[in-house]
């Protein structure tokens, strides 16, 4: 009788990629974990327990059949195993590398309620993909047939490509349009190497090309190209772009010199590790050497500039966040690995106002937490009385993104836009008020997930082919 080769969580521990230690990897902009050895991966994928009601897959925003290829892992069907997961997720590797699990797949797995520790989903999955490019598993897109009609998508970060992605495999032209010289979006320029090698960035956007999507870098909508030439050469439009709006501190002292945006500073460090020349990091303005680092934030973006400064040899980094580490919106395992390479955190602390110019300090008033507000978080309060000044060379602004005015940037004042200023799209489909004009992630949601965007890219390319095939009927007829 051949052995049962799932259900080993009672026998065989969790366990996770070895992680680079602390004092190594705090040096260098290297991913931190080593890869899965293939005995490793299978041996953690057979603790899958196979439920009925697999609650990792419902709770995943692309509700990847993850069951199937842990068993598929565990039994060494990898090619299978890989088909399966790109055959939901666009970018598994990418996933596998930077979703919170955590908070998602993981943190909803049926062993881990159990207390045996959770399945390591994130680091198989990436162990499939990784060794499905290894292995010339991954090709180029080849559509059955060429369509000829074109989608014009503005915005190449992962909502984009995404969309991108499955237009081509329907054989549909598609042209992305980018503000950046890269594409990428925030996979390339806004999250650091440490979580996200750029190569594996890369490798992806050469696929793509490879398979006839055409790329418009360097284009920023409204200045460089109007929205509405745009909308004129294509049959649909998607606006993919992210918000990259900065949310801005008050307080006196707000607009010193050395006080820097999150998005320029994390910008500024990933373009080094492409080899580019960043003139702002050059003068000092954006490079942490030798400095005293305040980020204010708790978010994962914050996590990521206090990691970052920390790699760049600050002389110390300390992160302010209004609220306790049990209410921080950032992971727990980032958290943790910050903690790790020498970050400290100051929970319950809100900058009041900044001293010096360049700044020399941040005035900080302590918090407490008070009754829940209209979300069912509990509500930050200011101590009186509890003020103090911390030191700092340097301020960075972590406190969320918010769209940019889309009504006068590309002068689209019928664009319907909700009133935090994203734009108004039906769910499920992106689709907008304008006709034949779509919209999805963070522009839609807010600042939110990667893998979000990568869901909502997917359905709505889907949206978009029935709405061709639709109008491709109509004109048969």
């Amino acid at each position: 009788m051949a052995k049962q080769p799932m259900l080993k969580f009672v026998d065989v521990e969790r366990d996770m990629p070895e992680k680079r230690s602390a004092n190594l990897r705090n040096k260098d902009f290297n991913e931190i974990y080593a890869e899965f050895a293939d005995a490793k991966a299978r041996e953690q994928a057979s603790r899958c327990s196979q439920c009925g009601v697999p609650y990792c897959q419902s709770h995943c925003p692309l509700h990847n059949n993850i069951p199937d290829w842990l068993r598929m892992t565990a039994t060494g069907r990898l090619e299978e195993a890989y088909a399966l997961s790109q055959s939901t997720n666009t970018f598994p590797e990418i996933c596998g590398r930077i979703c919170p699990q955590d908070r998602l797949c993981e943190g909803n797995c049926v062993i881990e309620q159990s207390g045996h520790g959770t399945v390591t989903i994130g680091s198989v999955e990436k162990y499939i993909t990784d060794t499905a490019w290894e292995n010339g598993w991954v090709k180029p897109i080849t559509p059955v047939a060429e369509r000829s009609e074109s989608v014009g998508i503005i915005g190449a970060g992962p909502g984009g490509l995404a969309a991108a992605d499955r237009l081509r495999r329907a054989g549909v032209q598609v042209v992305i349009y980018d503000r950046y010289d890269r594409a990428g979006g925030l996979l390339t320029y806004g999250i650091p190497g440490f979580k996200l090698e750029k190569d594996v960035v890369m490798r992806r956007i050469e696929q793509l090309e490879k398979s006839g999507v055409r790329f418009e870098l360097n284009c920023e909508v409204g200045k460089d190209k109007s929205f509405n030439n745009i909308r004129n050469a294509h049959d649909a439009v998607i606006i993919a772009t992210g918000v990259y709006k900065t949310r801005d501190l008050q307080g006196p002292g707000s607009g010193a010199r050395g006080i820097v945006r999150a998005i320029d500073y994390l910008t500024a460090s990933n373009k080094l590790s492409f080899g580019d020349t960043v003139a702002e990091f050059e003068d000092g303005t954006l490079d942490a050497r030798d400095k005293k680092v305040i980020v204010i934030g708790g978010g994962d973006t914050a996590m990521d500039c206090v990691r970052t400064a920390i790699r760049q040899g600050a002389e110390s980094v300390k992160c302010l966040y209004r609220r306790d580490r049990a209410n921080m919106p950032g992971s727990q395992r980032e958290v943790q690995n910050a903690e790790e390479e020498g970050v400290i955190f100051e929970w319950l602390a809100a900058p009041k106002g900044f001293t010096g110019d360049p700044v020399t300090g941040v005035m900080v008033q302590k918090m407490r937490l008070g009754p829940p507000d209209a979300s069912g978080r509990q509500t930050p309060e200011v101590i009186e009385g509890a003020d103090y000044t911390e030191s700092a060379d340097l301020v960075i602004k972590a406190l969320g993104f918010e769209p940019e005015d889309l009504h006068t940037l590309w002068d689209q004042p019928a664009l319907a836009l909700t009133g935090w200023g994203t734009v108004k799209a039906k769910y499920g489909s992106g689709e907008t008020n304008l006709d034949g004009v779509y919209a999805v992630g963070d522009i839609v949601r807010g600042a939110s997930l990667v893998v979000w965007a990568i869901a909502d890219g997917r359905d709505c390319a889907d949206a978009v082919l029935t709405r061709l095939n639709s109008v491709k009927k109509v004109a048969a007829e």
